[in-house]
C-alpha cells in the first residue's frame, strides 16, 4: 500500500520537473521500515522513530521533513495519513544570513574597481566589469554567467541553459545591459580564442569560480565595502538579492499587482518553487514604506 502511494508520488515530482534522488532514497527507507511494521498509512509516531535512527540532527530533521512532505500529499487524499509536526525533533539551527542591498552608488564603484583592473588594455578589467554589472542587473547566479555561451546571446535575450534544478529560461534584457554586452563583444571577438564561453581571461580562458570570487573580494575591499581578509561583509550573491528587492521596490503596490510580479520574478531567477524566491527578499525603507501606506489603506477602508 504505502509502496505504492510512494511510487505515484515519485512519478508526481519527476513530472514536475524535480530529480527527487535523495528524497526518494529516504523515502524508500521510510516505507520499508513502515511495512515491516505492517503499517497501512502514515503514522507521526513511525515516522519520529524512523527519523531518530539517524545519527545526527541535522539529518533526523531532514528525515523528518521528507516524510512530512509525503505525508501531506498522502493526506490530502486519505485523511487516515498522519501528519508529523514539522518540529517534532526540534527547529533547525541554520540563521539566515542578512545579505547586503547594494545601492546603485555601490554597484558602479564596484563596476568602475572592476575597470582599473590590471592589465590595462586587456580584456580582463572589461570582463570583469561586464560580469558584475550583469550579475546586478539579471540578478541571476554567479555559476550561470560563468556558464554563458557567445550563442546564448540572442536577440531576445540571454537562455539561461538547464542550470539548477535542470530548468532553461530566457532571461530579456535591459537595453542599456545589451549595449554594455555589446562592447564587451567587440574586445571578446579580438581575442581570437575558440573558446565559446562569454566570459574569459586574456588566455582566452574560463575564469574559475574561485578567481571571480577572489577578485571580487579584493574589489569590495579596495572600495570600502568590506574589512580584511577574514571579516564579514557583502558578498557578490548579494546581487542576486538586491535584483530581487530593487525589483519589488518598483512594482505597483497593490495586492494583485504584487502577486504577478512575484510569480514573474520566480520564473525571471530559476526557482523550482515560489518560497525560494522569498528567501531573497529583504526588508528596506522604501519597502516598509509601502506595506506601511497598504496597511493604512487597508485600515482605512475598514473603519470607513
Amino acid at each position: 500500500m504505502l509502496s505504492q502511494d510512494l511510487a505515484r508520488y515519485v512519478e508526481l515530482q519527476h513530472r514536475l520537473g524535480f530529480r527527487f534522488r535523495v528524497q526518494n532514497t529516504l523515502l524508500k527507507s521510510f516505507v520499508a521500515f513502515a511495512e515491516r511494521h505492517d503499517d497501512r498509512h502514515l503514522q507521526a509516531a513511525r515516522v519520529l522513530e524512523w527519523a531518530r535512527l539517524a545519527s545526527l540532527p541535522q539529518q533526523r530533521r531532514n528525515r523528518l521533513l521528507t516524510v512530512r512532505r509525503f505525508a501531506l500529499a498522502l493526506s490530502a487524499e486519505d485523511r487516515r495519513h498522519e501528519i508529523p509536526p514539522a518540529d517534532a525533533l526540534g527547529r533547525s539551527p541554520l540563521e539566515r544570513r542578512i545579505p547586503h542591498i547594494y545601492s546603485a552608488d555601490e554597484i558602479a564603484a564596484l563596476m568602475q574597481a572592476a575597470a582599473r583592473l590590471k592589465p590595462a588594455g586587456s580584456i580582463r578589467p572589461l570582463m570583469y566589469e561586464t560580469l558584475f554589472g550583469l550579475i546586478a542587473a539579471t540578478g541571476m547566479r554567479i555559476s550561470e554567467a560563468l556558464s554563458l555561451q557567445l550563442d546564448d546571446l540572442t536577440a531576445d535575450g540571454l537562455i539561461i541553459r538547464q542550470t539548477k534544478f535542470h530548468k532553461s529560461r530566457l532571461l530579456p534584457l535591459h537595453g542599456t545591459t545589451c549595449d554594455a554586452l555589446d562592447r564587451y563583444l567587440v574586445a571578446r571577438r579580438r581575442l581570437g580564442t575558440l573558446n565559446n564561453a562569454l566570459f574569459v581571461s586574456a588566455a582566452g580562458a574560463s575564469p574559475a569560480y574561485s578567481t571571480v570570487i577572489a577578485n571580487f573580494l579584493q574589489l569590495a575591499r579596495s572600495i570600502g565595502l568590506r574589512g580584511g581578509p577574514g571579516q564579514p561583509g557583502p558578498c557578490i550573491h548579494d546581487l542576486r538579492h538586491t535584483f530581487a528587492v530593487r525589483s519589488l521596490e518598483q512594482c505597483r503596490h497593490d495586492r494583485d499587482a504584487v502577486g504577478r510580479h512575484i510569480v514573474a520574478l520566480s520564473t525571471y531567477l530559476g526557482h523550482a518553487h515560489v518560497t525560494d524566491t522569498y528567501w531573497y527578499l529583504q526588508a528596506t525603507p522604501i519597502l516598509m514604506r509601502q506595506i506601511a501606506a497598504a496597511g493604512e489603506a487597508l485600515h482605512q477602508g475598514a473603519v470607513s
